[in-house]
């Protein structure tokens, strides 16, 4: 959800300003079309690949830990021992309740490693395959998101009408999107619609102005 997410609303954005960007200085709906098209194909390979680099740092960065932590229990073991407890603590447990499960996990290396991981560490093991997975569905989303602005261009329609369809089209997709984006995360639908549709129009907006003072 979050990969698609971060595809999906960049892709709506990004290549909605620089249609409106381009808008603004009056090139023709060719132009934008080339142009769009061309930052679709590039914003999709980055966003991608970002995606992938950081799916993969963090694989690296949790197999880096799990290896630091299965040291320390063989040879810094009364340490991680009053680490768990100190976990324990946390949660309010005494001396004598937290012991006793330190000592069962003493007996059980690999739960023992585990537990550090995730209660000290706050680390969870990576899903094999996230890397191309988040890169997938990232450049994917970004595809279709930023599809949907340019989609009026395509018509033989004059390039200020296309903007004003886009603008339309565009802003009811923004809210759709954050609409349903706030229902995932438990944020609240409607302010999360009308943050992702105000994110994207000032961004549109300032794209506009700025291309039609240069031009």
């Amino acid at each position: 959800m979050r990969d698609l997410v971060i595809g999906m609303s960049d892709g709506l954005t990004v290549p909605f300003a620089l249609a409106a960007g381009l808008s603004g200085a009056a090139v023709s709906t060719r132009i934008v079309v080339t142009a769009g098209l061309a930052e679709i194909a590039a914003g999709s390979i980055a966003m991608g690949l970002g995606g992938y680099l950081a799916a993969r740092s963090d694989a690296e960065h949790y197999a880096s830990e799990l290896a630091r932590e299965e040291r320390e229990i063989i040879e810094r073991p009364d340490d991680e021992r009053r680490e768990v407890a100190e976990v324990f603590e946390q949660y309010g447990m005494s001396d004598a309740e937290s012991n006793a499960i330190v000592a069962a996990l003493a007996q059980r290396p690999v739960a023992w490693r585990d537990f550090m991981m995730r209660f000290e560490l706050g680390l969870e093991a990576p899903e094999p395959g996230r890397a191309l997975a988040s890169a997938g569905t990232i450049a994917g989303a970004y595809i279709v998101g930023g599809l949907i602005p340019l989609a009026p261009y395509f018509g033989s329609v004059p390039v200020a009408t296309a903007l004003r369809i886009s603008i339309v089209v565009t802003g009811v997709a923004l809210l759709v999107f954050g609409f349903v984006k706030g229902q995932f995360t438990g944020a609240p639908p409607l302010r999360s619609a009308l943050q992702t549709a105000v994110i994207g129009g000032v961004a549109a907006c300032a794209a506009f102005l700025i291309a039609r003072a240069i031009s």
